[in-house]
């Protein structure tokens, strides 16, 4: 008959996981790099195009940064006035960015010459940012209360719209129509703007009768991908806009202390992250809306972005710091990407790729793969199987050397799981006893050791009191030889005094409990 191993007991911890999976992945965003800027860091944005350089704006400066150095690689400052919103194109070849001045400049992300300039807007431009879904257009939005759709080869204004009527500081073209413009105002609304008619589709938030005044400012406004739904963050409130439905507002959350100025989502756009002048930046299931996760950091943040690939998390501070968090990607995830562009290539679909992926080698796409020979359908083949290794104390066990089994799980790498287990297993082949006796007060005090640490442990406290017992009822003719067993026996009955006490004063809360609630129960009753 053979030799059944010990079975190890699977116990619940004691102290419950605090951090959920969705909260550690996000902590893995760790080893932030501080760089220091002259000025707030007013704007932060990511390339779509690999290797996902970033473009920083703060002070009279636009500034590239290579994300697997955290350096500078291009700096930018043909500016007259303060820069705002640095932003990359889609292709990662182009730089936009307005200032103060109320220009517009379009620069050659690696020979900084500027390729375009536009001059239309009279007071400082807070938006400018090329369209996702048409590269030869551009949005601006300026402090003149206008919002403008330019086109980058003639250097004219498509369309210009007059609807705000206070300073439009965010705004955003439809990722999926390049006609739909979403806006916020000074002026507390969003408003859906339509550059084929000219005109304004839907007003959101605000007053019609007075404009919005006395509310609150929009300072950020973001749309999904499908263009069906909007957010936007008006003083501590997030608030979520279906468009479908006109512009019903659906939920309202506020789980900032002070003014969100961040918006910002992952590469699926399945989290949003929201960032504030409180330091916080929160991140949100927009499926439930709720937060999974929350990151503070040292000082008001004013704005936020993440790396399309999910490896880098970027926010400008107040004080002219920029945050960098980076994460590890894993294995996995560098294939999966790889074999999604890999497919796309196989099937045609190139040019929708065109400038965002580099190029993929035949290597790449044909994965070497070794075939293995097949033999004759009609032969049979004997299942081999290994033998598994007995550990320690199963060997130990196996030969009925109690007291040397029990000594193996006594080390300090072994988890009180497995040790409890094997005194369980010793007390059920009734060899307790013999495994405990003849020890003198070296091999005896890990024994006491081990009880003194999980007394009060509820997932071994009962087999503890059994094996203190038995330890007692062996050892009680000879203590007091041994200054060190007679020290720990003190200490033991020292920790179960004090679990008893706290077990009385449990009790005793539990009843003043019950009287609260029933007396609570009695008076809602009447």
């Amino acid at each position: 008959m053979d030799y059944k191993p010990v079975v190890v007991q699977r116990h619940a911890k004691p102290v419950p996981n605090k951090h959920s999976a969705e909260s550690r992945l996000w902590r893995q965003f760790k080893h932030p790099v501080f760089v220091k800027e002259y000025a707030p860091v007013t704007s932060v944005h990511f390339s779509a195009a690999k290797p996902h350089r970033y473009a920083v704006t703060a002070a009279t400066r636009v500034q590239i940064y290579a994300p697997r150095t955290q350096k500078v690689t291009k700096t930018i400052s043909r500016f007259k006035d303060v820069a705002r919103s640095g932003n990359i194109r889609p292709d990662g070849k182009l730089v936009i960015a307005g200032d103060d001045s109320g220009l517009i400049q379009i620069f050659d992300i690696n020979s900084r010459a500027i390729l375009r300039t536009l001059d239309s807007h009279k007071q400082p431009v807070h938006v400018a940012r090329f369209s996702p879904a048409d590269q030869t257009q551009v949005l601006s939005c300026s402090d003149d209360t206008t919002v403008r759709l330019w086109d980058v080869p003639s250097q004219t204004a498509i369309t210009t719209f007059h609807d705000h009527t206070d300073y439009v500081r965010t705004g955003q073209v439809s990722p999926n129509n390049p006609n739909l413009i979403l806006t916020g105002s000074y002026d507390a609304t969003v408003r859906l703007l339509d550059a084929r008619t000219g005109e304004c589709e839907m007003v959101m938030g605000g007053s019609s009768a007075d404009g919005g005044k006395g509310a609150v400012p929009v300072e950020q406004v973001l749309m999904f991908p499908s263009g069906t739904v909007a957010l936007s963050s008006a003083g501590p409130i997030l608030r979520i806009w279906d468009l479908v439905a006109g512009g019903r507002c659906t939920r309202a959350l506020s789980n900032h202390q002070k003014t969100i100025t961040a918006l910002s989502f992952n590469s699926t756009a399945s989290r949003l992250l929201t960032g504030g002048l409180d330091q916080m930046v929160k991140v949100y299931d927009v499926s439930s809306y709720k937060v999974v996760h929350t990151m503070r950091y040292p000082a008001p943040i004013l704005c936020l972005a993440v790396s399309p690939d999910e490896t880098h998390i970027a926010a400008g501070m107040s004080d002219g710091t920029l945050s960098v968090r980076r994460r590890q990607q894993k294995s996995s995830e560098a294939k999966a990407s790889d074999l999604v562009a890999a497919a796309a290539l196989r099937s045609g679909a190139y040019e929708s790729f065109l400038g965002a992926l580099p190029t993929i080698g035949q290597g790449h796409v044909k994965s070497k793969q070794k075939v293995k020979p097949v033999g004759d359908v009609n032969e049979f083949r004997v299942e081999t199987k290994r033998k598994k290794r007995l550990k320690e104390y199963d060997r130990l066990l196996k030969n009925f050397k109690y007291s040397a089994a029990l000594d193996s799980v006594l080390r300090q790498h072994v988890p009180p799981t497995t040790t409890f287990s094997l005194i369980q297993e010793l007390i059920h082949r009734d060899g307790l006893r013999t495994a405990l006796s003849g020890r003198d007060d070296v091999l005896l005090e890990p024994i006491l050791r081990l009880l003194l640490k999980h007394v009060a442990d509820p997932r071994f406290g009962e087999m503890v009191c059994d094996v203190a017992g038995v330890v007692i009822e062996i050892y009680m003719s000879v203590l007091g030889q041994s200054p060190l067993i007679d020290t720990l026996f003190q200490r033991l009955r020292k920790k179960v005094s004090a679990e008893l006490r706290f077990q009385q004063d449990l009790v005793k809360t539990k009843g003043m409990l019950e009287m609260l609630f029933s007396s609570t129960a009695l008076t809602s009753v009447q």
